[in-house]
């Protein structure tokens, strides 16, 4: 799995090590189990999948991070997502909006000894106490850039999130806040994520 992707691009020795450390396995279904480790996204309940393994070495690869940063997750679904960031030595915290996922993938995060902290909320507010963070990932397709996650960043800092219509193709954007405050974009190509669920749908 981890060749095939330092085979499309991605090539941070973090992020590969981290891949090669976490059992993708255990992030999803036992129905799902033989396939966990192909290069394609796997349902897991309520309407959600866990993401690739190539977006998920992508967009934590474009998170610019070292050890010891502070990171946010909008969208924990499984946990596999910030299980990879704990493993590159992030702190972590993960935003999750269905109580259900939210429940287990805390559960499957605290039995697999990843310190990561995993809060049941709308994730367009992003987790104001910990802020700001020195990078902010986002694992499900809003058509906006939230304003409020913006302002959590740290100057200097990323935040990787896809950006598109309900049903259709997105892109994937790494926006950098500046030392002036002004958001500055770069797509990293087109993507499929589930739509960004808000807590008034």
């Amino acid at each position: 799995m981890v060749q095939l992707i330092e085979d499309r691009g991605v090539d941070d020795p973090e992020v590969a090590a981290a891949m090669r450390a976490v059992p993708r396995h255990r992030f999803v279904p036992d129905d799902y189990g033989r396939r966990a480790y192909g290069d394609h996204p796997l349902p897991i309940g309520h309407g959600q999948t866990i993401s690739q393994p190539f977006i998920v070495a992508l967009m934590s690869e474009a998170l610019g991070v070292e050890p010891g940063d502070v990171v946010l997750e909008i969208g924990t679904g499984s946990g596999y997502q910030a299980a990879v960031l704990a493993a590159m030595g992030l702190e972590v915290y993960t935003i999750e909006i269905i109580p259900e996922l939210s429940e287990r993938a805390a559960g499957t995060l605290g039995d697999l000894r990843y310190d990561v902290e995993v809060r049941t909320a709308d994730g367009y507010f992003g987790w104001e106490e910990h802020a700001p963070f020195d990078g902010i990932i986002v694992t499900a397709a809003p058509d906006h850039v939230p304003q409020p996650l913006v302002q959590q960043l740290k100057p200097g800092a990323n935040m990787v999130i896809p950006v598109g219509p309900i049903g259709a193709v997105q892109t994937l954007w790494r926006f950098a806040l500046a030392e002036t405050g002004d958001l500055l974009a770069e797509s990293l190509g087109p993507v499929t994520f589930v739509p960004f669920t808000r807590a008034e749908e």
